[in-house]
């Protein structure tokens, strides 16, 4: 006998993957609010949308999991419908279909009008920049441009989202300025590729344009910059980053790998030497920036001597932040016709040996920062402490710093002066000045 499912038309919206889906089901979720519907974001309703990732095997395994236990509480009587969107849903709908017929409807990452028609609701041109936050308030994901026109061989986002298409600057100020009356205080800006923007809209990149007049949005006070694309990046965003106090010393820059035979193969348009050199004039025109990248080991054809190659110049480069990723063989991308020669365990023990490195790193440069006194954003309180960040961590993926709550009292959202006490591999341990 069924039984009767909760929260009856409210609309439950799950959010899977990365940044770009987490604002992605914001505007979803501020749609919906404006059409009058009850929304919440991972909750209970009777009518589920999970915003899917479909990037490596991990992300798909997750989502399709997701999707099976969604089903699960609707065989239950549980849920009423479950609607499937996001990138797992543009990249194999047919397969989906096929696969999990239980599933009401899949939408494509550019179908949020046909999804909020599905749902009763009319999609609103005017709510440009409204969004339901699903982070703290403090700090927004600004997404500036959609899609990618990169050829990168490994790579499947083009399959998912399309080609580089850029928001208008004056857009992404209306939304920045949304943002900052709600009591956004940090913008996240994001894109799958930050190097590319106003190529499409304005015939050149204008990047550097579009932080200047972020800056002047008042009640912003930082802005960091996500996912940068090594090649051709635009210079003149440097001066601004040195020049503005507003804009973080931070910098997301993907570089993937180092070896020239693997960058080429990869189709990344650029050699180490480039890199190198690009990576020193960031240094040089920016003295305290923190660097982020991200790597990918177990590439095809990727040698020992490849392998050596990353290693030794990871610890030459000494990133402030790092991850590393096991390559992950994704059908119909250009690296696929490649054979998948490294073994997986190979994958993981050289996964490991760079995090290890990084590890060390990181440790020598928060040891570097005892007994200086930054400013900090507070987060969230847990248990008796609360958790900040300093201009060179971003929320989820780097450093925090923590502050014994038992001894002070400090608001979430609020920015204060913090002396380094201690430090770990990946934490700072403070005192408020």
């Amino acid at each position: 006998m069924r039984t009767k499912s909760l929260k009856k038309n409210t609309i439950n919206v799950i959010t899977l993957g990365c940044s770009k889906n987490i604002y992605d089901s914001e505007v979803l979720m501020g749609q919906l609010r404006a059409n009058g519907k009850e929304v919440v974001h991972e909750k209970e309703g009777n009518i589920v949308v999970i915003n899917t990732c479909g990037f490596i095997d991990n992300a798909k395994e997750e989502s399709v999991n997701t999707i099976l236990e969604q089903i699960q509480n609707k065989e239950a009587g549980k849920v009423d419908k479950v609607y499937v969107t996001g990138c797992l849903s543009e990249r194999y709908k047919p397969d989906l279909e096929k696969e999990i017929p239980q599933v009401d409807q899949y939408f494509g990452t550019t179908d949020l009008p046909q999804l909020l028609k599905v749902l009763e609701a009319d999609y609103k041109h005017e709510l440009v920049g409204e969004r339901i936050l699903t982070s703290p308030k403090h700090y927004a994901y600004l997404k500036i441009a959609e899609g990618c026109d990169r050829p990168c061989s490994f790579c499947a986002i083009p399959l998912m989202r399309g080609k580089h298409k850029s928001t208008p600057i004056e857009d992404l100020v209306k939304q920045a300025k949304y943002l900052a009356k709600e009591g956004v205080k940090e913008l996240i800006l994001i894109a799958q590729d930050l190097t590319y923007y106003g190529l499409d809209l304005y015939k050149k990149r204008r990047l550097a344009d579009l932080l200047k007049a972020l800056v002047a949005v008042d009640g912003i006070e930082w802005i960091r910059l996500h996912y940068a694309f090594p090649t051709g990046f635009p210079e003149d965003v440097l001066e601004v980053i040195r020049e503005e106090n507003k804009i973080c010393n931070y910098l997301d820059i993907p570089l993937q790998h180092i070896a020239d035979p693997i960058l080429k193969s990869m189709r990344r348009g650029t050699t180490q030497a480039k890199t190198t050199e690009l990576l020193k004039k960031f240094r040089e025109q920016v003295p305290n920036i923190v660097l982020r990248t991200s790597l990918i080991v177990g590439y095809p054809g990727e040698t020992e001597a490849d392998f050596e190659t990353l290693k030794n110049w990871v610890k030459e480069m000494r990133f402030e932040r790092l991850g590393c990723f096991t390559y992950s063989h994704e059908e119909n991308t250009h690296a696929h016709q490649l054979e998948d020669d490294v073994p997986e365990e190979v994958k993981q023990q050289r996964s490991n040996a760079i995090m290890e490195i990084q590890s060390q790193i990181s440790w020598e440069h928060n040891q570097s920062c005892v007994g200086k006194t930054y400013r900090c954003l507070i987060d969230r309180k847990e248990g008796n402490q609360y958790i900040g960040r300093t201009f060179m961590d971003s929320p989820d993926v780097d450093n925090e710093v923590l502050i014994d709550a038992t001894q002070n009292y400090l608001k979430q959202g609020e920015f204060l002066q913090v002396l380094i006490t201690e430090a770990t591999d990946y934490d700072l341990i403070g005192t408020p000045v």
